[in-house]
This record gives C-alpha cells, structure tokens and sequence, in this order.
C-alpha cells in the first residue's frame, strides 16, 4: 500500500475513534451526508463554470448544458456517495456491494446524459427545417433521416449501457460470455428471437440513407391512403384518410411494394372520368372543362387534358386531366371537376349525356291480318 493511503486511513482511524460514543449508523448516515452536501455544492461549482464558458458559444453547447444539469447533480452525487462509503466505517462487503450499485447507477447515469445529448443535437438540426411551410420536401427529408437515425442510436445506447452495467457484476458477466461461446439451442433460440429486431433495425438504417418514405409523405399501403405520421426504430404509423391509423414494421417498406405519391414532390394529376352519349359535343365540353378549371383556385397552372379514351357499345368515355399542388388538393379538384361539369351537361348540354336507343323493324310491328272468314 503506497505510503498516502497509508497514512489517509490511519488518520481516518483515529477520527472515527473520536465518534466512537455515536453508534456505527449514525457515523455512516453523518458521513454520506458531509460527502453528498460536498458534492452539492461541487455541482454548483461546475455548472456556474460551464454556464461562463458556453455563454458566448452557440445555442447548441448551451441547450447541452441546461439539459445536463440534473444529469450532472446525479453523477456528482454518485462520485461523493462512493467516496463517503470508501472512507466511512462501514463493513468491507457492504461498502462493496454499495459501491458496485453506484458504480451500475453512475454507468446508467453517463448513457441518460449521453441520450440527452443526442436529443439536444436533434432538436438544433431540426430548427434549421420547417415542415410546415407547402414546398417542405428538405424538411421531410431531414426530419426523417434524424427521426430514424435518433432512433437506432438510441437503441444501440440502451444496450451498450445496460451490456456495460451488467460487465460489471461478475455473475452476470460469466453467463454472457458462455452464452455468446456456446453454439447450441440456446444460440439458436437467442438468434431467432432477435431477428424481426434487427430486421427492423437495419430496415430504419436503410430507409433513413435511401428515404423511401419520409414524415408526411402521401402513400397507399394495403389498399389504404394516408399520411405518413410517425417514423420509430421498429415501425411506421400512417394516417389514413378517415383519420384511422395503419402500424406496419419498418421491413414492410423494403421488402413489399407501395406507392409513394410524394417522393420527388407533392405535385399530383387528378383523374376524372365521364361517360356521354355518341352525339356529345366534344369540343364544347372541352371548353366548359378548361373555364372550370382555370377558374379554380386548386389549380396549380400545369395540366389540365380532356381526351376520349375509349368507345363501348353505348357511350363514350371521357378522361379529364388536371394538376394540383398535393394529393389532397388533387382530390378536391377532382370532385369540383366532376360536380361543375356534370351539371354544364345537364343545363346547357343535355345531350351528352347518356341514352339508350332502339330500333323498330317494320315488318316486325306491322299489324296482323285479320283472318278469313269461316
């Protein structure tokens, strides 16, 4: 033993036989107590320090520090709470066994600081991207990329610290090292249980570098339309159209097929099909179509084609073509199309619209002869 320490604990010794009328718990409560309030006021200390170093710097450092302060008070108290048991008279065991506690807590500790961290970073990338305005095709892009890749860290923070806080009980230890040696049922089992987790872990990485999907992309999953609403490290939330919500993994999207109606932009043609009769006057039509149209405020001044596309045995089939600045908007401007230009047929153009014809044969229907006479 070096000759400090030595020294440290004959005169720590003698102080305790001065308390020697106290009991032993009250000379350990009276220990903790001294050493926590000194790590109060090391708290203090530090933080009135870092608080002076980051008030010039950047929003960023600064947010790091306030969000880090009840993290730091915990972590000091931590240290002071070890030292007041290395030095207090508490039994050699106890004292170890508390101190493996604080030293998992303090572990525990430096990942909760290290995620708060994290999220002060997101939040600093994020403020420079507003989603809300209507060209937000960058925002969604970065607040996806973050929103996922926050996500994954997050996890591989989780298990690095917990793997670390366990390391340091040796039970617990020895068994994961025989369970990552052996090769057997259990390996097996383990293996077989992580795999939908780290499929979907990958999946998150891959959809956050190739960005299939983002927040608030326009998509039809299973049949269904919607929003995309939330992006976690295992699965997908998506807002339907009728405000009901679709969970699907995160494998989903790389491995099945979807639309993305917003990939490159929320720009959309809309589609509205009619049915008139032979004798409909085309030409008309296509102008009442084009005044409907551009006299609408969905439009976005882009497409707008009205072409037949098809001729069955008893009307003709119209398709009408127009463009719009989202998804949504296209479908209201597709209602508004069918609403207006159905009603211009049946006021000022009723003869497109549909009617059945039929053909009499003469000799068919000529009256017959009355019969001779008996």
């Amino acid at each position: 033993m070096p000759p400090e320490i030595h020294d440290l604990t004959r005169r720590i010794a003698v102080l305790w036989r001065e308390f020697a009328w106290l009991p032993e718990w009250a000379v350990i409560g009276l220990v903790l107590l001294v050493f926590a309030g000194g790590a109060w006021l090391v708290h203090k200390v530090i933080f009135a320090v870092l608080r002076r170093v980051v008030k010039d710097r950047d929003l960023f450092w600064r947010g790091v520090v306030e969000r880090a302060r009840k993290k730091l008070r915990v972590l000091v108290l931590i240290v002071g709470l070890a030292i007041g048991v290395t030095v207090s008279p508490l039994d050699p065991g106890a004292s170890a066994q508390v101190r493996s506690g604080l030293l998992i807590a303090f572990i525990l500790t430096i990942g909760w600081l290290a995620s708060g961290v994290l999220d002060m970073w997101s939040v600093m990338h994020l403020r420079r991207y507003n989603i809300a305005v209507e060209d937000n095709l960058l925002a969604r892009k970065h607040l996806t990329q973050t929103r996922i890749l926050q996500g994954v860290a997050k996890v591989i923070l989780v298990i690095v610290t917990v793997g670390l806080a366990l390391m340091t009980l040796s039970g617990f230890r020895q068994w994961g090292v025989s369970l990552l040696a052996s090769a057997g049922v259990v390996g097996i089992i383990a293996g077989l249980a992580l795999q939908p987790v780290l499929t979907n872990l990958l999946a998150g990485i891959q959809i956050a570098l190739a960005q299939p999907i983002r927040i608030d992309d326009a998509v039809i999953v299973e049949g269904e339309w919607g929003n995309v609403e939330e992006i976690t490290s295992t699965y997908v939330v998506v807002r339907l159209w009728d405000w009901r919500r679709m969970v699907l993994p995160l494998s989903y999207f790389i491995t099945k097929p979807f639309q993305n109606w917003t990939r490159e932009n929320a720009r959309l043609i809309g589609t509205a099909m009619f049915y008139v009769d032979y004798e409909a006057p085309i030409d008309r039509l296509r102008e009442a179509f084009e005044g409907i149209v551009k006299a609408s405020k969905l439009w976005d001044g882009d497409v707008q084609v009205l072409q037949v596309t098809d001729i069955t045995e008893r009307v003709l089939q119209v398709r009408c073509l127009a463009s719009a600045r989202s998804a949504p908007v296209a479908f209201d401007l597709r209602c508004e199309i069918r609403e207006k230009l159905m009603a211009f047929m049946r006021d000022e153009c009723p003869e497109a619209l549909p009617r059945d014809r039929l053909q009499w044969d003469r000799e068919q229907v000529s009256p017959r002869s009355p019969p001779a006479p008996a």
